[in-house]
């Protein structure tokens, strides 16, 4: 059996959802069930836009030791162009973020782990 790393490394790389076919509302991250529908619900996977706009940040000044390349950060509250909202990093400086930016999707270092420096890889956001 694969380690579930390996198994969900589709969701790590791409932004990835799920939508109910029978109400039509999109989630993210992807559920195995509608919280509208139920039993009724029938989720199908889909791929979400790409960019979107800042509707709330934070910046985050003390961090765990992983991120010590990364301090300050900033955090923020995404409204995808398909109405999904999501949380995540921002790759760019906190004096250059403002509510109602534009951002896009990119792929980014997350950080690194263990003695041997395996280094991880997923989407956060940077000014469009």
């Amino acid at each position: 059996m694969l380690p579930r790393f390996w198994r969900k490394i589709r969701y790590r790389y791409n932004l990835v959802g799920t939508k109910c076919e029978n109400c039509g509302r999109i989630y993210y991250p992807p559920r195995n069930l509608c919280p509208e529908c139920r039993r009724k619900s029938s989720m199908k996977e889909i791929e979400l836009s790409n960019e979107g706009t800042v509707l709330s940040y934070s910046v985050v000044y003390e961090a765990p030791e992983s991120f010590k390349l990364m301090k300050p950060y900033v955090v923020a509250l995404i409204q995808l162009d398909d109405g999904v909202k999501i949380l995540s990093q921002l790759a760019c400086k906190p004096e250059e973020v403002k509510i109602g930016m534009r951002v896009k999707a990119t792929f980014r270092k997350y950080g690194e782990d263990g003695e041997r420096g395996i280094i991880y890889y997923g989407t956060k956001f940077a000014p469009a």
